[in-house]
């Protein structure tokens, strides 16, 4: 079992192993080509953390339909205030993707990685002062493992078996190996409650490095320090706010007048804009998120392949990556991968636009009516002008798109995962398996395309207990030709990560997992002065 310790300068090792061993150690494992700065130092630590202050974010994705249950979150808001109360099992390498310990110091596996053992802190307490203990890992793992919990883990936790304590550790078993175990435990909403967060699951006691203060569904929330936090590496500042700004032009004003520290969803054709602001700076960050229009496969008129490919090839990719994200992306392929993740599909060809198919099989489809897209800017920076630019497109094919803006405030509550055709978001996830797993997953409960096929779900199974990378590969590879091929999924970009941040501002950790840091942007920086 691999042991970590970590050191006065906040490095995490293996237990009995210097820098320059672990350096080599993970190098030959293949995760430590450059490690992250929030963990062995780079541009982000090259000056001494200094501790202090009360850090400002403005932050989109907030609605007053949000909740405090882990379960339910799905917006930038939510994501970012469970990372600030919460910890899950296991955390990401913000530049490799690959498992760090969390609240579990340790793990190991069977041979065929059907049965994990983790070992959990002893050392840690919740905010109320309870000490963490096996008992509220298993109720918190078991409580998203419900059906009736709807939580948006639960098409990763389907395959867990049983959840158990054995000898004082963690044990889980699932019904077939997964090397990937460890990564699928990251996931946001697995935030380790008291009890599982059973009897209260909006309670936001945890055991993160800020205690929740107050909280404003889609307006504010504010954190208080966690004085008793068992991290040396994390909450810098002494207190945390996060306001709600779902539009575009107040963040950008809130940034450039000093009124916030921080803020996200930056829209590339206002860079150029900011970039003139004093003291104000750019974070740019590869990633896996990408941004899609979701048609379900089993709603009329999306029921018809042949209008799925029709819109597939009706849109125009590189418009969209020119006009809407000012080339601060790639372009997509309608299948939810890119090359951030392992054994990603390589070989595939990519889908342009092309006017003359998509009126083949808008012809062959035998719809001739409008389609009705629904878009916010809710669902991600210049969706409406996207949704437009879509428009365009597609009338050069013949087919007319009546583009509907929907209200920001509950997009996602009213919209997404609910109407048939409408402008979507998503993050990335830390594995294919993880990614696939959430949304396309026949049972998932975010499987927002209703993309349910029997076949594909076998070969998300079978990809999933393959040990032997090749043949995983090979497996991922046919899964993203049926995606995108069959899928109710139209992907034309994958997003860079674009947000902005007072110059005062340090320690700001460029993580593959996911945007705002992977969602820890509130304890990972700090003030220069």
């Amino acid at each position: 079992m691999t042991e970590f310790t970590k050191r006065p300068d906040g490095l995490i090792v293996p237990a009995g192993i210097n820098r320059r061993g672990f350096l080599a150690g993970t190098a030959a494992l293949g995760i430590a080509a450059g490690l992250g700065s929030s963990l062995v130092g780079g541009e982000a630590r090259a000056q001494e953390p200094k501790r202090g202050g009360h850090l400002k974010l403005g932050l989109d994705g907030g609605a007053t339909t949000d909740s405090l249950d882990p379960a339910s979150y799905s917006g930038s808001v939510s994501f970012v205030i469970g990372h600030l109360w919460g910890d899950t099992l296991v955390e990401s390498h913000p530049e490799t993707g690959a498992p760090l310990p969390s609240i579990a110091s340790s793990r190991e596996s069977s041979a065929d990685a059907s049965v994990w053992t983790f070992k959990i802190r002893k050392d840690i307490a919740f905010h109320d002062g309870r000490k963490l203990a096996v008992a509220d890992v298993i109720a918190t793992l078991k409580r998203h493992s419900d059906e009736g919990s709807k939580s948006g883990a639960l098409g990763l936790m389907r395959s867990v078996k049983a959840i158990e304590e054995k000898a004082g550790d963690l044990v889980l078993t699932l019904m077939e190996g997964n090397a990937d175990l460890p990564l699928l435990l990251t996931d946001y909403h697995l935030i380790i409650q008291p009890d599982g967060g059973v009897d209260n699951p909006a309670s936001p006691v945890g055991t993160g490095p800020y205690k929740l203060a107050s909280y404003e569904a889609g307006i504010r929330a504010t954190f208080e320090k966690n004085t008793a936090d068992w991290r040396s590496d994390r909450g810098y500042v002494d207190s945390v706010e996060i306001i709600v700004m779902n539009d575009t032009t107040a963040r950008i004003a809130a940034l450039s007048s000093g009124q916030v520290h921080f803020i996200n969803g930056v829209e590339p054709k206002t860079v150029p804009l900011l970039k003139r602001a004093p003291r104000v700076e750019i974070l740019q960050t590869s990633g896996k998120g990408f941004y899609s229009f979701l048609m379900h496969c089993d709603t009329s008129p999306f029921d018809n392949n042949d209008l799925r490919l029709a819109l597939k090839y009706a849109i125009d990719r590189q418009a969209i990556l020119d006009r809407v994200l000012g080339g601060f992306g790639t372009l997509g392929n309608d299948y939810p991968v890119n090359e951030n993740y392992a054994l990603a599909p390589e070989g595939i060809e990519q889908r342009a636009y092309d006017p003359d198919k998509a009126a083949f099989h808008y012809k062959k489809s035998g719809h001739d009516r409008p389609i009705l897209l629904r878009t916010s800017d809710a669902a991600f920076p210049g969706a409406v002008d996207a949704s437009v630019l879509f428009q365009e497109s597609a009338r050069k094919a013949g087919i007319e798109i009546e583009v509907r803006r929907e209200p920001e405030d509950g997009y996602w509550t009213n919209v997404w995962n609910v109407q048939p055709f409408c402008a979507s978001y998503w993050g990335g996830r830390p594995t294919q398996d993880s990614r696939y797993s959430t949304s396309y997953l026949s049972s998932a409960e975010w499987n927002d395309t209703r993309f349910k096929r029997e076949d594909f779900d076998k070969l998300l199974l079978q990809a999933r207990s393959e040990l032997d990378e090749a043949k995983r590969k090979a497996l991922y590879h046919t899964m993203a030709l049926m995606v995108r091929d069959e899928g109710g999924l139209i992907l034309p970009v994958f997003n860079d990560y674009v947000n902005a941040a007072s110059a005062s501002l340090k320690g700001f950790v460029h993580d593959i997992g996911n945007d705002l840091s992977n969602g820890y942007v509130g304890s990972r920086v700090w003030f220069d002065s």
